[in-house]
This record gives structure tokens, sequence and C-alpha cells, in this order.
């Protein structure tokens, strides 16, 4: 049993900003709109949703992901099996509903379901593009945590103005 030191916990977390959210959500829109898949979902590895977009109606987003997560590894265990390191893409197909899912950075599973009549290479190949674009943010953030940046709040200055005038105010200063 390996166990772990709560830095090593912290350094792997995933955590978002209103900016990475803003470039994460620009490039799922992006692939929905090239290759015509139904939703895109993001979820790390531990089967979390990072953020969804498309006709995500009637689908339980929460179940969905714990679900690619699980399958996502056993499917990493089955490809060990075969001497491969892992299967970076994996293809769910239905009677008329089918899931893609896309390795990102090692991180995070891009998942689009789409319908039958929506073609299989269209989505593998957009798929594959938007997880290069995906894993250059996952990269990004790395290096700004390794290097212990932090983005800004956008409106941290104007509140900090603010909170001062409203404490003057209240104090009569």
């Amino acid at each position: 049993m390996s166990t772990f030191k709560d830095s090593e916990i912290r350094a792997q977390a995933l955590v978002f900003y209103e900016e990475d959210i803003q470039a994460i959500v620009s490039i799922l829109d992006a692939f929905l709109k090239k290759s015509a898949a139904r939703c895109a979902i993001l979820i790390d590895k531990d089967g979390h949703m990072i953020t969804a977009r498309g006709a995500t109606g009637g689908v339980d987003l929460d179940t969905i992901s714990a679900l690619v997560a699980g399958s996502f590894a056993a499917t990493q265990a089955l490809a060990k099996q075969f001497g491969e390191t892992d299967f970076t893409a994996l293809f769910h197909q239905g009677r008329s509903g089918n899931i893609q899912l896309s390795l990102v950075a090692d991180r995070a599973l891009l998942t689009a379901l789409f319908e039958d009549n929506t073609t299989i290479g269209m989505v593998r190949l957009y798929a594959a593009e938007s997880a290069k674009r995906l894993a250059e943010i996952f990269r990004k953030k790395t290096e700004r945590r390794r290097d212990g940046h932090r983005p800004a709040a956008p409106d941290a200055e104007r509140f900090g103005e603010e909170s001062g005038d409203a404490l003057d105010n209240v104090l009569g200063g």
C-alpha cells in the first residue's frame, strides 16, 4: 500500500480558475461545432465532472462521469495486459448513441456523446485535436503551480477599493 504526502496530493489536484474554464469551454464549443457531437464532457480521472457543453438535457452527468472514469481505468488495466503503456482513446458504440473517450494530459477524459448519424471519424479527429489543446492548458496550469503563480481575481482591485470605502462609511472615516 502506498501513501501520499499532503503536498503530493495537493500537487496532483486539479484546480481551475475562471480563465481556465473559459479556455476549456472555448475548446469544447469548437469541438462540438466541428464534430457535430451532441455534447462534450471533461471529466477528471477520478470521475468528477470538470465541465460540460452541448445538449446535456436528460443526461445524468454525475453518473456518466463516474462510469466513464471506471470504464477508462479498466481499459488502462487491459492495455497493460497487452504490453501497452496505455490506450489514449476508447469508443463505445450503441444502437443509436455512441461515446468517444480521449485521454487529456493523463489527467482528464474528453468525453463526447453523439448519435449514429454523426461521423465517427470526425469525432475522433476533432477529439484528438481538442485533447491536445486541452493538454496545453493543463501543462500551463502545472507550470504556474510549480512557479507559485496564481492568477489574480479579475475584480480583486475594485473589490479592495469598494470594501475599503464601505468600511470608511461604516466607521465614519
